[in-house]
């Protein structure tokens, strides 16, 4: 499944975009952040991952559990 089907079937919230899956690997750049709500955080938070370091092989991605009320709007 391509990101753009991702998009497609994310649910989007003003400027925020939360997925239901990581995006692909190669379509995350660095710094950027994406919202994944993929059940794998307790309850009221969700999955934030980010593009932290790029190497030779490419942007390592860093994830963390956030609460639900601190994604920026």
């Amino acid at each position: 499944m391509s990101m753009k089907h991702v998009m497609t079937a994310a649910l989007s919230l003003l400027a925020i975009t939360i997925l239901t899956r990581e995006p692909d690997p190669g379509e995350l750049r660095l710094g950027q952040r994406v919202y994944v709500d993929d059940g794998t955080c307790p309850a009221g938070q969700i999955k934030e991952v980010a593009g932290a370091n790029l190497t030779a092989s490419g942007v390592v991605r860093s994830r963390q559990c956030v609460a639900r009320t601190s994604v920026k709007r």
